[in-house]
Parts: C-alpha cells; structure tokens; sequence
C-alpha cells in the first residue's frame, strides 16, 4: 500500500503509487513507528524541492532517518519541478544548488533584492500558499495569457499548467494536452502558484517538467 507521501499542485498530500522526479520536504511531519503523517502539514516555512539522488545517501521514506533514531524530515515526491512550485516549495541549496541559486537571483531580479536570502524568500512564499491559507486568486482571460510557462492554473478540482500557448493538464502520472489556454472557459479559473513564483517564473527561472510534457507517454 503506498505511503502518503505524494503531493498535489495544491499542496496536500496523498497516498498514489505514482512518484515522480523530486523528492523534498516541510519538515518532520509523520511518526516513524507507523509510516503515517501526524495532524501537522508543516513544521517549518523551508519547504524545499530536492534531488531524488544526492551522492549516494539511503534513506528509509517515512522511517528513521534522523542520527540520533529519530524522525528525521519527511520525504514528499513531486511528479516535477512545476508541480512543487505550484504547491509553494522552492529548489533546496544542498542537494539543487544550482537551481537553487536561479530561483534565488531570479527572486532578486523581481523583487529588487541584491542578495536574497533563503529564509526572507521562505517567508513570502509562505504567506502564499494554498494550503497555509491563501485565498484562491481569479484569473481572467488577460491575467491567464500573461502567465508565464510552468504557472499552475486550476478550474474546480482540475490543475493545468501554462505551456507556451498549450495548457497541459496535471495528474499523479504526468502531463496530458488540454488545448490551447485561450480557449479555457474563464469561469472560476483560480492562480495556483504561488504570486511570488511566476514573478520569479516572468524573471527566466526554468522549472524541470516531467518527460510527458514534451508529449511522450505517461509513466506507469
């Protein structure tokens, strides 16, 4: 039986065989005896996107991987980059330091901000998460068309992501094509991304789609 483990543009969590590129994390958020999250969704405003393989470690996901025997964080999987984004996390300094320091100069860029720092960005992006209480943001027709790619729109329970002209449609399992953005009906089209992340999408941060992007088959 999968874990709960696996997160959804909107930032909850679920239980579904699926994995996906990226690993991360919010923090400590399951009991290790029984493999299950706690009540809490987060237990720090860090939540970061990581690389699934990162100079050879092994963890046991969801166990005890603290030094000490303890929890340790808890491992989330994301089907991509665009999908951790759109759920309010960001690229980890350690494991992406590379896309860590883009996201960061490009949040420097759209914020004039010399030299961001990890916990300010953290901070802002928090207050703008879906699940830590940001009320749904509605789109129109303009809004939409200016949205740059990777940018996650939804319509009731449905998320699609900005693809050039092409909206692809989200599941657990990748990227299938929905049209073209401009023929999506605009009733109760709502920003699912995080404001501050396609500000820092407009500055020429690429995020890392999953291969279904490119019209390639869905992974089992």
């Amino acid at each position: 039986m999968p874990l709960q483990n696996r997160v959804d543009p909107f930032g909850e969590i679920h239980a579904v065989a699926a994995r996906g590129l990226f690993t991360g994390n919010r923090g400590v958020i399951h009991d290790p005896a029984t493999r299950t999250l706690t009540g809490r969704r987060w237990t720090t405003q860090a939540w970061i996107i990581c690389a699934c393989d990162y100079k050879g470690r092994r963890r046991e996901v969801m166990g005890r991987n603290a030094p000490a025997g303890g929890a340790g964080w808890t491992e989330l999987f994301f089907l991509d980059d665009v999908t951790a984004l759109a759920a309010g996390h960001r690229p980890c300094f350690t494991c992406r330091r590379e896309a860590a320091k883009e996201y960061a100069a490009a949040f420097g860029r759209a914020f004039g901000i010399a030299k961001p720092r990890a916990p300010d960005i953290d901070a802002r992006l928090h207050g703008e998460r879906r699940v830590s209480g940001r009320p749904p943001i509605a789109l129109d027709r303009k809004a939409l068309a200016a949205l740059p790619d990777g940018a996650m729109v939804s319509q009731g329970q449905r998320a699609f992501a900005k693809h050039g002209e092409a909206l692809k449609a989200w599941s657990f399992s990748g990227w299938s094509d929905a049209g073209d953005h401009r023929d999506l009906a605009l009733e109760h089209v709502r920003l699912v991304t995080p404001p501050t992340t396609i500000e820092v999408l407009q500055q020429g941060y690429s995020p890392v789609w999953h291969e279904s992007a490119a019209g390639r088959p869905l992974s089992p």
